[in-house]
């Protein structure tokens, strides 16, 4: 493998360092937990006496919360999202 000059060392790191900024957009974290959070196409929870409806679906939510490694902060947030009534 060819040695990579001291410029395109620089180059590749110019590279990387402007592909991880688009990705980490300050103030858009919220947005983009959202999105990751109804691509698992969570099952929404409506009002009412149902017990039993209740526990699954805070089971199903909670593997998700899981797989995406979720703060309680956004388990909330998130889990409010596909609550009705």
């Amino acid at each position: 493998m060819a040695a990579m000059t001291n410029a395109q060392i620089a180059e590749a790191l110019a590279t990387m360092d402007e592909i991880m900024a688009r990705d980490h957009q300050p103030g858009r974290e919220d947005e983009t937990r959202l999105e990751r959070f109804m691509k698992h196409k969570p099952s929404t929870f409506t009002g009412g006496y149902n017990p039993k409806g209740a526990v699954n679906w805070l089971e199903e939510v909670e593997i998700i919360f899981e797989a995406m490694g979720c703060s309680e902060e956004s388990k909330v947030t998130l889990g409010a999202y596909v609550l009705r009534e």
